[in-house]
């Protein structure tokens, strides 16, 4: 995922887990000219919602191992990473990594939609829970949502 790509790279080059949040942005902004320093802060605000940082004083702390995200050579994250994603889209893309296909995924979530007379999000969880994908943090965030 390019967003975990992106958020791990500024703690994989100074090997730590725990930095000021100045020095997070101007890893991606000026050391590694992916972000303007206004996007940067804004990727900090959507990895902190996306459970990939946590905020502590003025430090930005991993909430994941930096070093276990493989960063290809030459790799530059979308612009698409500064948007905050849905619930089913997070759901959608657990799916994903958990090796279930893409379109059938979406082809059921559709029909459980329909069945069940379900909001998207809430027949995503249920289809990610049925396939044994752990989506337990997205249903309590769909749970706010309503």
């Amino acid at each position: 995922m390019s967003l975990r790509r992106a958020v791990a790279a500024p703690f994989r080059q100074r090997g730590v887990e725990r930095m000021s949040e100045s020095e997070f942005v101007v890893a991606l902004s000026l050391d590694r000219d992916w972000f303007s320093p206004d996007q940067a802060t804004r990727l900090v605000d959507v990895a902190t919602g996306e459970g990939l940082l946590d905020r502590a004083d003025d430090d930005v702390v991993a909430a994941f191992d930096p070093a276990s995200v493989d960063i290809p050579e030459g790799f530059a994250p979308a612009e698409s990473v500064l948007h905050r994603r849905s619930t089913f889209e997070r759901a959608l893309d657990a799916l994903v990594d958990a090796g279930v296909d893409k379109q059938a995924a979406v082809a059921s979530i559709n029909r459980l939609q329909a069945d069940l007379d379900l909001t998207v999000e809430a027949a995503a969880l249920l289809y990610a829970r049925r396939q044994g994908v752990d989506v337990g943090d997205l249903a309590d965030r769909a749970r706010e949502d309503v």
